[in-house]
C-alpha cells in the first residue's frame, strides 16, 4: 500500500494506472538499492543503471502509485519560494546552483523522454508569475532583479503579448519552462529500466535501512532484503531517519481540480501567483482530441491543520473561474502532501551521520524537477564523484538565517504532545458513524476509530508509529494524517506514506500495551542520526 490507496484519484491516475511488478522474495545484493518508485526514485535508479551500477528498486505499493501520482507536473525552474527569498536565506552563489540545477533537470527529463522515446507530452513553454490580489508589485521587482542577479536569462515583465487573463496585471514572464504527463513519463522509465537490467519490486515495504560501514542492508517487511554498497531512500519523507532531518522540513497538503477549458481561453504556460499560500495553473492536452484540461491547484496548509476540504475545493474553484470564465464543469479533483524545507531548498545527499545512505527530501512544490536532479547529483556521489550542486542541497546543512522557520515547524511537535492530555473528539467509539473515523479518548488512551459504511469500528491506537504523535483523521482520501512528520495510514492501519515503518497498533479495551511494545521495537529497528 501507499498514496495510491487514498480516496481521490489524480487526472495522470485515471488516464495511466499505477503499475504493479512482482515483490521481493529473495535475499538479494547489487550496488544500489533505491528505495521509492516515485520521480526521485526512478530517476536515481535510471542515472546509477547509465553509470554502469547493478540497481534494485523498492517500493511499499505499486510502481508510480506515491505523492509523484498527485503532482500538477510543473517543469519549472523559477523558484516557487523566490530567489530573492532564496538569496537571503542562502545567498547568491546557492541561488545561482539552485536555478542552473534545476534548469538542468528540465533538459534532462526532455533528454530522457526523447532518447527512450517515452510519450508523455513533454512541452516546452514560458511560465508567468503574476502578482496576488492585494501583494505588492515590489515583489515582482525583487524577483525580477534576483533573476538577473543569478544568471537566469530572459525574465523580464510580461507585456503586450501576454496571455488575456494577464493583461493589466503586473506579471514576470520566465523562458525555458516545460510540463508532461507525470505517469506517462514515469512508467515509461520503468520500462527504459526494466530494459536496461535494472529490478523493479512493488508491494515490498521497507522496515529497515542500516549503514553497515561498508555497504548497507535494506530490510523488509517479508523478512528478504537487499544487500548493496549504497542505499538511496526517495520516499517523500524519509523512512531512515527518525529525527534530524525531520526537524527541518513540514508536511504540507495541498488541493487540485482539473476541467476542461477551450483551446483558445488560455495560452499554454505555466502560471503561479505570488500569494501564500500560492494558485498554480498549467494545461494539459486530451487523449480523446477534445478540449485540453485545466489544472489548478492551491489551497495548501500544515498536514493534518485543517478539516474543511469541501470549502477549499469551493474556494479554489472560485478563484479558478474568475481567472478563466470559461472552464467547464470540474471532472477531477484530488490532493497531495510535499514536504516543505525550512530554508526553501531540498535535501539531497549524504544522509547525516551515515556513509552509505543518501536521501531526497524536502521538494517543495517542484517536485518533478528536483527527482530529476537528484538522480544527477546522488548518481555521482554514490560513484565518488564531485558535484557543483552538492553543497547548495546537503541534508546536513544549517541555515542561521532560516532559525525562524526551523523553530516555527518544529513547535507542530510540541504542541502535539499535549494532545495525549486533551479529551477526544466528542461522542466516544459509538459517536462515530458509517464512514467517518475520529481520535476519541477511551479508558485513558487516545483512540483513532473508523466506522466502515457497513458500521465495523476499525480501532487503532491513535499515535503515530514514527514518533508518536497523535494522527488526525482525514476526511477527504479516508486515511489517518501525522501533521508532525507526514506519516500517513489507511483505514485498517497500514501505512500508506512515510516516514512510518509500521502499522498503527491495534487498539484493546483493556490498555496499549501492544502499542508500546510495537513502538519500542520500532525505535530499535530505524537507525537515528546524531543531531547536528
Amino acid at each position: 500500500m501507499n498514496a495510491s490507496s487514498e480516496a481521490t484519484q489524480s487526472l495522470w491516475m485515471a488516464q495511466a494506472a499505477p503499475r504493479s511488478a512482482p515483490a521481493l522474495d529473495a535475499t538479494l545484493t547489487c550496488d544500489v538499492a533505491v528505495v521509492g518508485a516515485g520521480m526521485a526514485g526512478l530517476s536515481a535508479a535510471y542515472e546509477a543503471r547509465l553509470a554502469g551500477q547493478e540497481v534494485i528498486v523498492l517500493d511499499r505499493g505499486p510502481i508510480a502509485g506515491g505523492m509523484s501520482a498527485r503532482t500538477t507536473a510543473h517543469l519549472a525552474s523559477a523558484c516557487d519560494d523566490f530567489y530573492h527569498e532564496y538569496i537571503r536565506m542562502r545567498g547568491e552563489d546557492e541561488a545561482r546552483v539552485l536555478h542552473q540545477s534545476q534548469q538542468a533537470a528540465i533538459e534532462r527529463i526532455g533528454a530522457i523522454q526523447t532518447a527512450e522515446r517515452i510519450p508523455c507530452n513533454f512541452t516546452r513553454l514560458d511560465g508567468y508569475l503574476f502578482l496576488g490580489e492585494g501583494d505588492d508589485a515590489d515583489l515582482l521587482a525583487q524577483e525580477r532583479e534576483a533573476c538577473a542577479r543569478i544568471g537566469f536569462p530572459g525574465v523580464e515583465w510580461a507585456g503586450k503579448d501576454a496571455p488575456a487573463f494577464l493583461q493589466g496585471r503586473p506579471a514576470l514572464r520566465f523562458p525555458y519552462q516545460a510540463r508532461f504527463h507525470p505517469m506517462k513519463y514515469l512508467l515509461g522509465l520503468a520500462d527504459a529500466l526494466t530494459r536496461r537490467g535494472v529490478r523493479i519490486y512493488a508491494h515490498t515495504p521497507v522496515t529497515s535501512v542500516a549503514d553497515e560501514g561498508e555497504g548497507v542492508l535494506v530490510e523488509t517487511a517479508s523478512g528478504h532484503a537487499v544487500r548493496a554498497r549504497a542505499a538511496i531512500v526517495a520516499t517523500n519523507s524519509p523512512i531512515n531517519d527518525l529525527i534530524v532531518i525531520h526537524t527541518k522540513q513540514a508536511p504540507y497538503r495541498t488541493y487540485v481540480i482539473a476541467a476542461r477549458c477551450p483551446a483558445d481561453a488560455v495560452v499554454d504556460a505555466l502560471y503561479w501567483d505570488t500569494l501564500d499560500p500560492y494558485h498554480y495553473v498549467r494545461l494539459q492536452e486530451a487523449s480523446d482530441g477534445g478540449d485540453p484540461w485545466a489544472i489548478i491547484g492551491g489551497e495548501d496548509h500544515k498536514t493534518g491543520e485543517a478539516g474543511d476540504f469541501d470549502e477549499r475545493f469551493a474556494r479554489l474553484e472560485h478563484w479558478a473561474r474568475a481567472m478563466i470564465p470559461e472552464l467547464g464543469p470540474v471532472d477531477h479533483r484530488w490532493s497531495g502532501q510535499v514536504m516543505e524545507p525550512a530554508d526553501a531548498a531540498p535535501f539531497v545527499g549524504r544522509n547525516p551521520g551515515d556513509r552509505n545512505i543518501y536521501v531526497v527530501t524536502g521538494d517543495s512544490g517542484q517536485g518533478m524537477t528536483t527527482g530529476a536532479m537528484a538522480g544527477m547529483l546522488l548518481r555521482d556521489l554514490v560513484l565518488g564523484r564531485e558535484s557543483p550542486w552538492e553543497q547548495a542541497y546537503r541534508p546536513a546543512r544549517a541555515s542561521l538565517r532560516a532559525a525562524g522557520e526551523y523553530m516555527a515547524e518544529n513547535a507542530v511537535m510540541a504542541r502535539n504532545m499535549t494532545e495525549y492530555l486533551t479529551p477526544g473528539e466528542s461522542g466516544g467509539l459509538e459517536g462515530v458513524a458509517p464512514g467517518e473515523g475520529a481520535v476519541v479518548r477511551v479508558g485513558g488512551q487516545k483512540v483513532a476509530a473508523y466506522r466502515d459504511p457497513g458500521g465495523e469500528l476499525h480501532a487503532f491506537s491513535a499515535a503515530c508509529t514514527h514518533a508518536g504523535c497523535i494522527v488526525r483523521w482525514n476526511a477527504l482520501e479516508l486515511c489517518w494524517d501525522c501533521p508532525c512528520h507526514g506519516s500517513q495510514f489507511g483505514v485498517d492501519g497500514e501505512p500508506l506514506n512515510g516516514p512510518a515503518l509500521s502499522p498503527l497498533a491495534p487498539w484493546r479495551a483493556l490498555g496499549l500495551s501492544h502499542a508500546r511494545s510495537r513502538s519500542s521495537r520500532i525505535s530499535r529497528v530505524v537507525r537515528t542520526s546524531p543531531k547536528l
